[in-house]
């Protein structure tokens, strides 16, 4: 029995664990799901289990290599940003893995900026906002002044990706697409390290940065295979794009956020843009990539029940709506209230009384509408210095019918394509190493595209 080439990757998102193995047209051979029960650090805030990973990541690996069908020639890893892994020279974990979400002492991140230059300008110099925890650099700043102790004893501060990686390797690194998702460590404009992690002596504990396209060899239970440095999602999941797509487009990542990702434009943030949200990634090749982001996948979530309740309806009933401009054009006619679309951090369909509505589909049709003008605003604001041709919307919004219609009417000069592909990050991560172990060809079809015109 002849076994088929395989590549195995671990995709760790903050609430599922999936593994998946793809062969060498990229089509998934196998896959499963996991869910971790988080536990807590020292002050009680919920955390990832990280031992519980690190026992899931050598069992699942241990039971695909036993498969009979399958030859594992390489494993990458993609997981969610912002979260750190302190280990000792010996490779242990020194803390738990602090939540992105814990709270930032108020007063640790005063003296952070005051010392480097003011909130604005380092927001500038690092090209995100200031988000806390969310910038993964400030959790080892707070560690060096909370538990010093811990700090002295830190070899590395790995971003997540990197050390699963490592628990496979055992070789340790750094990955730009994870330094450079709004961590507070790299200066855009000087395209390298921020110059506080030598001022503080935090420069040392951070692993030599290594290509996302390298690999390390690697054996597990007497088995070979090449392994890959592990990539931020956000990042991994526009891969498949930058590969396929060679003239200059926008992805709208769309899920609970609605990240709008634009690698064809390299213009500095300026404060509005800072303001409004927007930040800029790495790829996996160590390039800019300007992002805005919107909440309007939870908007929709809360506001789609708000209606279901209203009308008497389940949430489910809104799962396949089918868009009428015959709505639109009466919603537009009749609209008479003027709301604040570019505050993105507002929702506007809440403020609106449904009672004015006289069917559910009026109020869902108001709902994408609303949605829209402020995704319009977040799009707009990362298109804006360069010439887009196209638009790709993945995810949960790219099977909306109202919302892609919409999209089109507000983008008449711009193609606008829903763009369906299985596990979109995990293939990333796969396409990142393809030349390690995929003799083939790249196929030209992994992403599937329906285009919607501005016709109405």
């Amino acid at each position: 029995m002849n076994k088929i080439p395989v590549i195995a990757i671990f995709d760790v998102g903050k609430t599922n664990k999936k593994l998946f193995l793809f062969d060498e047209q990229y089509k998934i051979v196998f896959e499963k799901t996991a869910r971790f029960i988080e536990t807590t650090d020292e002050d009680g805030d919920a955390c990832e289990n990280i031992e519980s990973l690190r026992l899931s990541i050598y069992d699942s690996l241990k039971e695909i290599i036993s498969l009979d069908e399958f030859d594992i020639k390489a494993v990458n890893f993609c997981t969610y940003g912002a979260s750190l892994v302190y280990v000792d020279d010996k490779g242990t974990p020194l803390t738990p893995l602090y939540n992105y979400l814990k709270t930032y002492p108020a007063k640790l991140q005063q003296q952070f900026y005051e010392s480097y230059g003011g909130e604005n300008n380092f927001a500038h110099e690092t090209a995100s906002p200031v988000l806390g925890s969310l910038n993964s650099g400030m959790q080892l700043y707070r560690i060096k002044y909370e538990q010093p102790q811990i700090f002295d004893q830190i070899k590395y501060a790995l971003h997540l990706p990197q050390y699963l990686s490592y628990l496979v390797t055992g070789i340790t690194c750094s990955d730009i697409t994870s330094i450079g998702c709004h961590t507070n460590l790299w200066n855009f404009k000087n395209n390298n390290y921020h110059h506080w992690l030598t001022a503080e002596n935090a420069i040392q504990k951070l692993a030599p940065i290594e290509d996302g396209e390298k690999t390390f060899p690697a054996t597990f239970f007497n088995h070979s295979f090449q392994a890959g440095i592990g990539l931020h999602d956000s990042s991994a999941a526009l891969i498949p794009y930058l590969i396929n797509f060679k003239e200059p487009f926008v992805l709208i990542s769309t899920g609970t956020w609605c990240i709008s990702l634009n690698p064809f434009n390299s213009t500095a943030l300026t404060t509005d843009e800072l303001a409004s949200d927007c930040l800029c990634y790495l790829d996996f090749r160590g390039r800019s990539v300007k992002a805005s982001r919107l909440f309007a996948g939870n908007e929709h979530e809360q506001q789609v029940k708000r209606i279901a309740t209203h009308f008497n309806k389940t949430a489910l009933h809104y799962r396949q709506v089918e868009f009428d401009i015959t709505i639109i054009n009466k919603l537009a006619k009749n609209a008479t209230e003027v709301f604040d679309y570019k505050n993105l951090k507002a929702s506007v369909f809440a403020k609106r009384n449904l009672a004015v509505f006289s069917t559910d589909m009026e109020a869902y049709h108001q709902l994408v509408m609303d949605i829209i003008q402020q995704q319009y605003i977040s799009t707009s604001l990362i298109i804006e210095g360069s010439n887009i041709g196209r638009i790709f919307v993945d995810g949960g919004f790219s099977k909306n019918a109202v919302f892609m219609n919409l999209l089109s009417i507000h983008f008449p000069g711009v193609e606008i394509y829903a763009a369906s592909m299985a596990q979109a990050t995990a293939v990333g991560a796969a396409l990142s190493i393809h030349k390690a172990w995929n003799t083939k060809p790249i196929p030209n079809d992994i992403i599937e595209l329906k285009y919607f015109a501005a016709n109405h």
